[in-house]
This record gives C-alpha cells, sequence and structure tokens, in this order.
C-alpha cells in the first residue's frame, strides 16, 4: 500500500510541476508580445470598436455582451481557438484577420482587421486569465 501512495504522490507532483511550467510558458510569450510594442489597452479598444461583442461576452468591456459567439472570459487559459487551432497569440491574430483561412466552415465573419489591430486585440484575448 505505501508503494502505490508513494507513486500516487509522485505523480501529483509531476502533474504541479508541468502546471506550472505551462503557466509560466504562457506569461513569457505574453512578456515577449509586450516587449514587441503590442499594446494589450489597445487591443481592448478596438475589440471595442470593432464591435466584437455584438456577438461574444467580452470582460473588460461593458458592451461586450453578445450571445451569437462562445464568451471569451479567460480566453488566455484556453487550449484552443474554435476548438481546433493551438491557442498562440500569433495564430490567433492570423485568425482575427481572417478566421475563413484558418477553417472555411466557420461562422466568425471577417471583419477587415488589419495584421497590427488584430496582433494588439489578440494580446489582450490572451490577458484574460
Amino acid at each position: 500500500m505505501h508503494a502505490k501512495q508513494t507513486t500516487t504522490f509522485g505523480l501529483r507532483c509531476c502533474a504541479i510541476v508541468l502546471a506550472a511550467l505551462a503557466a509560466s510558458a504562457c506569461e513569457d510569450r505574453l512578456a515577449d508580445d509586450i516587449a514587441s510594442g503590442v499594446s494589450i489597452e489597445r487591443g481592448k479598444r478596438l475589440l471595442d470598436q470593432y464591435q466584437c461583442g455584438s456577438c461574444h461576452a467580452i470582460p473588460g468591456i461593458p458592451a461586450a455582451r453578445g450571445t451569437a459567439g462562445p464568451p471569451l472570459q479567460a480566453f488566455g487559459r484556453r487550449s484552443y481557438i474554435a476548438g481546433h487551432i493551438p491557442n498562440r497569440p500569433d495564430l490567433l491574430a492570423q485568425w482575427i484577420v481572417d478566421p475563413h483561412a484558418k477553417i472555411s466552415t466557420t461562422t466568425m465573419p471577417s471583419m477587415g482587421v488589419s495584421p497590427d489591430d488584430a496582433r494588439d486585440m489578440a494580446a489582450y484575448l490572451h490577458s484574460l486569465r
């Protein structure tokens, strides 16, 4: 019985360490985005400007209470974008610019977002933990 308890304890410790490493990697990516001139605050304003809240509920944007698309709270913790694309800031920016290039059957419309605007919007969404 003691060996089984030790193994279970060891597995739990490994899981905690792996989770901490994954969280650290996400924080490092966000720090890299900020260092490269990406603006989280500008991204927040742009999400409002492009009226993303017409379809999505977005924390920090009072008018963003849409229900047609998924709610975007804790977006930075998600593993995937639209259930298929790894949730990385660069891939999210590409998705925002042209969602149909990534998933042709998506109902998310192309909103005419520039790559620069999309990078800032992705930075804001990734800041939501």
